[in-house]
């Protein structure tokens, strides 16, 4: 058997880094900064993309593609990272991100896009799976918070760049170029990685398991086929629609029965009789739910029901972004001051409930200034939880599954993700055309790509009558989401602080 294990760094390199280290953590603090900024620059473009391609009912997959197909390969770039070694695995992601990158820019129709972002996807995975197991190689736990604190603050910094740069982008060149613009960042990226990473590795002999990877792709996909369908493209009653959840639920068994087997499975089980790592595995879960199947809405509301422009639709997220940044920041120093964590996602998961609740009361005339504090609140809750899920996994688990521990965490929350944002794309398309049945006249017609500005040119009753199913439509979405994230706010009072340790 070869494994490829990365040595942790002295406890001395955290307290006092060293120009190595603070070299290797800027580079890993670009790659996470490009990884965060694909998904965050995209949703200001969404409604300019539906306007030119169409396929306002296709809106979720956009998003959806993305995370699935970075979902399905978390676990396999977590293995890869620990067999082959951090560096050259996420040198290859970022390789196969650009390539997807540059294709979408230039997709025809949405269908394109939306296999294309599935190709991006395949290298997205592997930027922040690899990029926070690196972490976990180079600084001991007891230190570790507040660099990932500083992580959750680069997230959170791309969130708002994000919405402003593809907004910008948008208004003044093209929606494509919220695409090109990864080019230019992941070459520097490529750049520095390779001058400035240098993990300490030994290679033995190896075997992946990829059988495991083809179930868990296959369980993946059937699943949320089965969520953003039934009851949109294909009725409730569906054969097919429920073929699909029952091949899902078999490759599930599949993959189970396989990582028993596996030599090297993708995710050993034994992971599961792990307390901290089932318990924010879950956490993760349902906030991935709750915050990628709810915020892609956000910007989708500015632009049409507020008349915001893509520019003034990314500044609007301004009060969320600052909200995450300063708690994740925050939080990531007093966990390493306090030693413990347990606090955070409790609080975290409260304040985001509440916050989720609040947005579930937007209308045609809730004024900015009110939506800008339901954001801000939003922002803090998941400054508080976010950060918190990789440091107590990582805590825990023996050094030599850091890579796995820490890419089935992030799986969990994509699949939650993936789950969300096809379930809630679904539930909007769905309560949006039954709004608007009961509501427009016979004889209106609407055009086939409806983006805001298109909207706003609609005759006044009819435009009158599509915000209100608008908007009305996004209360189910927030209400619901609300929901999910009170069960993660249950979970989150079963964790329990264990002691930061002083090496990996």
């Amino acid at each position: 058997m070869r494994t490829d294990t990365a040595l942790p760094a002295p406890a001395a390199d955290a307290a006092h880094p060293n120009a190595s280290v603070r070299l290797t953590v800027a580079a890993l603090l670009l790659v996470m900064l490009l990884s965060a900024l694909d998904q965050t620059i995209v949703s200001t473009a969404l409604p300019t993309i539906v306007g030119e391609l169409g396929g306002l009912d296709q809106l979720s997959w956009v998003v959806t593609a993305y995370l699935l197909s970075s979902t399905v390969v978390l676990p396999l770039y977590g293995k890869l990272g620990d067999l082959y070694g951090r560096k050259i695995v996420l040198q290859a992601a970022i390789v196969l991100f650009l390539l997807g990158s540059a294709f979408c820019g230039v997709a025809q129709n949405m269908t394109q896009l939306i296999v294309l972002r599935a190709l991006q996807g395949f290298g997205g995975g592997g930027l922040m799976v690899i990029t926070m197991a690196a972490i976990g190689d180079l600084i001991p736990p007891d230190q570790r918070g507040r660099y990932q604190g500083m992580f959750g603050g680069v997230y959170g910094l791309a969130t708002v760049i994000g919405p402003l740069l593809g907004g910008f982008l948008v208004e003044h060149l093209s929606w494509r170029w919220i695409f090109y613009i990864n080019l230019p960042l992941g070459i520097a990226a490529l750049g520095v990685i390779g001058v400035a990473f240098r993990p300490h590795t030994t290679h033995v002999k190896h075997r992946i398991d990829y059988l495991g990877a083809v179930f868990l792709a296959l369980a993946l996909t059937c699943l949320v086929l089965f969520t953003s369908e039934g009851g949109t493209l294909l009725p409730w009653s569906s054969a097919q629609l429920w073929l699909t959840l029952v091949l899902g639920v078999v490759a599930v068994g599949g993959f189970i029965y396989e990582e028993r087997l596996a030599a090297e499975p993708l995710m050993p089980l034994h992971l599961f009789r792990h307390r901290t790592f089932v318990l924010f595995s879950l956490i993760g879960f349902v906030v991935g739910i709750a915050l990628f199947g709810s915020v892609t809405f956000i910007p989708l509301y500015l632009q049409v029901v507020k008349g915001s422009t893509p520019s003034e639709a990314g500044t609007q997220l301004l009060p969320m972004m600052a909200g995450m940044i300063a708690t994740s920041i925050a939080s990531g120093r007093l966990i390493t001051r306090i030693g413990k964590y347990r606090m955070f996602p409790i609080a975290g998961t409260a304040i985001g409930g509440v916050a989720m609740a609040l947005l579930s009361t937007l209308s045609l005339d809730t004024p900015l200034e009110r939506i800008y504090l339901y954001m801000a609140l939003l922002g803090c809750g998941l400054g508080m939880v976010m950060p918190v899920i990789t440091l107590a996994v990582q805590n825990t688990v023996e050094f030599r599954h850091m890579g796995v521990a820490t890419s089935g965490t992030t799986l969990f929350r994509s699949i939650g993700g993936s789950i969300g944002v096809a379930t809630f794309g679904a539930l909007f398309s769905n309560g949006l055309q039954s709004r608007l049945a009961s509501t427009l006249p016979p004889d209106a017609e609407l055009p086939p790509a409806l983006g805001p500005a298109a909207v706003h040119q609609l005759p006044d009753a009819i435009r009158h009558a599509y915000l209100e199913a608008f908007a009305g439509s996004l209360h189910v979405v927030y209400l619901i989401a609300a929901i999910v994230i009170a069960i993660a706010f249950v979970i989150a009072w079963r964790v329990e602080d264990v002691p930061l340790r002083k090496r990996g």
